[in-house]
């Protein structure tokens, strides 16, 4: 891996990312309806440099039997904050847990990253069946 030029700044690994602080709420509705949650705190640092990457979160689902606990939520994605993790991985892993956690119909999860190095990031994972 080359490596950054100037000045890096350390981080965590994904180890420090806090899955086991998520909860969830019962949820039984007769009707399959739509849940979204935006956030545009989330942030991660590039595992290459140290420098922030700061995105816009969008979660998307069609819940089956249970829905995310919010402030829970909120502290899973504040442990992001120093973890060295490259865009797309941060998407597929906050992805990853939400399903395993949620096992909803449908979901899609979003992270429209500010612009870096003069290029735009958008990462999108969907799976289920909407």
């Amino acid at each position: 891996m080359p490596k950054a030029e100037g000045k890096t700044f350390s981080f965590l690994g994904e180890d420090a990312i806090e899955t086991g602080i998520l909860e969830t709420i019962d949820f039984h509705n007769k009707e399959r309806e739509f849940v979204r949650y935006e956030t545009d705190e989330f942030s991660a640092v590039c595992p290459f440099s140290g420098l922030p990457d700061i995105g816009k979160v969008t979660i998307e689902y069609i819940p089956s039997d249970k829905i995310i606990e919010l402030k829970s939520l909120k502290y899973y994605f504040v442990s992001f904050r120093n973890v060295g993790i490259y865009q797309e991985k941060a998407t597929q892993r906050i992805f990853d847990d939400l399903f395993e956690l949620l096992k909803p119909i449908w979901m899609k999860i979003t992270v429209v990253y500010k612009t870096r190095g003069g290029i735009d990031a958008t990462t999108i994972i969907e799976k289920g069946e909407r």
